[in-house]
């Protein structure tokens, strides 16, 4: 449980094991003041014309893009990734952040369904209130952004809890929300470890968004299922993707498909985490994905060039290692990498794993970091049942020369997401969710913008 007296968090850099900074946590009294204030404050900001709510974060947007560089420079500094991918998860925000923007009227006024002589029946999408935001620290602009941008713009007030991995993040985010304009009381930050997100479960909200794991997100689903208010859950994936024999560049293919297992180190919920490879194409396959993940430059982060930096988290490391070490007892093969990288920060090498099967973790369990294993298969058939002998259904891919025949095979897999030619991608468009174990609920594109309302039905009869 929180305590009454504020606490001090240090947030390391993943790359030195430096302390960059030390951070006073919320406690009980914090916590409480920050939640009366949001509950006063979100009345009047639902209030607000959306179309001045629309304008407020677009001028967030703004300036992510002017304060680009020193905001990579945090982020990279406390969760360790290349700079040049920090650069582009900002880009990428607001790339989300303009598709939300314009599409706010459309998908948040108010609809007529019927209008005939007498009847008007209309839609309203109220705001569920106040919501909490617990977020996740791999990517804690993006999944961030899917869920207080749209709760602000549908007129609610956002508790957000940054991971402790990435608090110094969440705290930009606040401030910049609040230099654009959103009113101080409107969106606060909870900063702290598990027992701060304990508390906020405690709270009267109206609604809980949560970002990360199975375990913590089933947690959390049961911890609040009494106050019969919405929750939603972005959970891990074990995303399968499928290599068929009539694909025509091998090599790009491998490369495209090593990029999407192994960016961000791994540490994203639609990395690729397990490949099967058409037994034709097979050898040829391998080579060229051995060839690429052997080229990438490791190291700082803060180095040009980098693509493989440290992991955020040093427990991490033990994690993959015993991944690695079951896959190796059960018949696996180390084709590069395999362990740890000696030294200071929390690194580890990419790994390669031929020869794997479905009694080893590293093809069901999530392992969120730079290890793959890649498995031959005789046909689409075997590779679907393979892809859907999983708990998770987050995103599925399928690489084949022949659109029709993909989409029939991604019609097979239950996930979310199905990708063809393409991998480890997210669009404002369309909807992010997740089947059995990868969650439930959605955010981004009109059904996003809706899961953060209230509608309601209006019979006005003259």
């Amino acid at each position: 449980m929180v305590g009454k007296k504020h606490e001090t968090m240090k947030i390391a850099n993943p790359a030195t094991e430096e302390v960059i900074k030390e951070v006073a946590e919320d406690n009980e009294q914090s916590l409480d003041k920050k939640f009366l204030e949001l509950k006063s404050a979100q009345p009047t900001w639902a209030t607000t014309p959306l179309k001045k709510r629309v304008e407020l974060v677009q001028k967030f947007a703004d300036l992510l893009k002017t304060n680009i560089e020193s905001l990579a420079s945090v982020l990279t500094s406390e969760v360790g990734k290349p700079l040049q991918q920090s650069r582009n998860e900002i880009n990428g925000a607001c790339a989300r952040i303009k598709w939300l923007t314009d599409n706010a009227e459309k998908y948040l006024s108010e609809e007529v369904i019927v209008h005939e002589t007498g009847l008007t029946e209309k839609i309203a999408y109220e705001p569920l209130g106040v919501i909490a935001n617990i977020s996740a620290w791999n990517y804690p602009y993006l999944v961030g952004i899917n869920v207080f941008v749209p709760a602000l713009l549908a007129g609610n007030a956002v508790f957000y809890k940054p991971s402790e991995y990435s608090t110094l993040t969440g705290l930009e985010i606040e401030k910049l929300l609040k230099e654009a304009g959103v009113p101080s009381s409107v969106f606060h930050v909870a900063v702290g470890n598990k027992d701060v997100g304990e508390h906020l479960l405690n709270l009267p909200l109206d609604g809980y968004f949560f970002t990360g794991s199975y375990k913590t997100g089933k947690y959390i689903y049961e911890k609040v299922a009494h106050k019969m208010v919405p929750c939603q859950c972005e959970l891990g994936g074990k995303d399968p993707l499928y290599v068929a024999d009539d694909v025509a560049d091998i090599k790009a293919v491998a490369a495209g498909t090593a990029d999407g297992a192994f960016y961000n180190n791994g540490q994203s919920c639609c990395s690729v985490e397990r490949i099967y490879v058409h037994e034709k194409i097979y050898d040829s396959y391998v080579d060229e994905f051995v060839k690429e993940v052997q080229s990438w430059k490791i190291g700082k982060p803060t180095e040009p060039g980098v693509y493989i930096g440290p992991l955020s988290r040093s427990q991490q490391v033990d994690f993959l290692q015993a991944q690695v070490n079951d896959a190796v007892e059960k018949g696996a093969t180390i084709l590069t990498g395999g362990k740890g990288i000696p030294g200071k920060g929390f690194y580890f090498e990419p790994t390669v794993l031929v020869n794997v099967n479905h009694s080893m973790d590293v093809m069901r369990e999530e392992s969120f970091g730079p290890i793959i294993g890649i498995m031959k298969v005789k046909n689409d058939d075997e590779a679907s049942q393979l892809m859907n002998d999983t708990q998770y259904g987050l995103t599925a891919a399928v690489y084949s020369n022949n659109q029709k025949r993909a989409e029939t095979f991604l019609q097979q897999i239950n996930s979310g997401t199905g990708y063809w030619n393409c991998c480890d991608r997210v669009s404002a468009a369309v909807p992010w969710s997740g089947r059995k174990h990868s969650g439930f609920g959605a955010t981004l594109s009109h059904v996003g913008l809706r899961a953060f309302t209230k509608p309601k039905a209006y019979h006005l009869r003259s």
